[in-house]
């Protein structure tokens, strides 16, 4: 709020994602594509309306509530890879299945690493990785737990273009394998095109659905 007025990130935002879809939100810089996605995730708050994840309506629920329906049934991909710098790449794709008290979850982290091409570098840190690299271990994590949602947020933002489409193959690769919910944050044409259906926002508004 500034001089007494609110100012709306989003607004008359309305839309269903059907379970197994993959659906691109784009738009320019600014147009509230991340905010939206955060909304839908469960990690922002709306100040008013109703937002339903997996079947629960999240407005419903405690910040902690929130946590636990994510946990194990949905993955999280962004443009910063956020990997914890003090693991390796086997232990970031091990940790939520070691959270979620999955059995040999070294093992199935490794075999995700193995499918992402990482195989041999299970013990390199994320500062000895390359970019694209460090992005293929985010996206084995995010996949790791087969999660039912997967919310990608400009997941090739920080990568060349050859690094990018490798992503992108492996993204789609593992959705197709494991059956679940795409929703991917982009400004990218071709990254969109490769989904089943495209929602453009510009100021906050949906200015269409395809």
């Amino acid at each position: 709020m500034a001089d007494g007025h609110t100012l709306d990130i989003l607004a008359a935002i309305d839309m269903q994602v059907n379970a197994g879809e993959a659906v691109a939100i784009l738009g320019p810089s600014g147009s509230g594509k991340s905010t939206l996605l955060g909304l839908l995730a469960g990690l922002d708050e709306p100040s008013t309306g109703r937002v339903t994840l997996l079947e629960r309506d999240l407005g419903a629920m405690s910040e902690d509530d929130r946590a636990a329906l994510r946990a194990g049934r949905v993955g999280f991909v962004f443009q910063s890879f956020q990997l914890l710098p003090g693991m390796t790449a086997l232990e970031n794709v091990a940790l939520p299945l070691q959270i979620g008290g999955r059995d040999a979850a070294r093992e199935q982290a490794a075999g995700l690493l193995a499918e992402v091409g990482l195989g041999e570098r299970l013990d390199h840190l994320p500062r000895q990785l390359s970019g694209g690299e460090q992005q293929r271990v985010a996206v084995a994590r995010a996949f790791a737990g087969e999660p039912e949602v997967l919310f990608a947020d400009e997941p090739t933002g920080n990568l060349d273009a050859d690094s990018g489409r490798r992503i992108m193959d492996l993204m789609f690769g593992l959705r197709d394998r494991i059956g679940c919910t795409l929703l991917l944050v982009t400004h990218d044409q071709q990254l969109a095109a490769r989904c089943d259906r495209v929602i453009r926002l510009d100021g906050g508004r949906m200015q269409s659905a395809a």
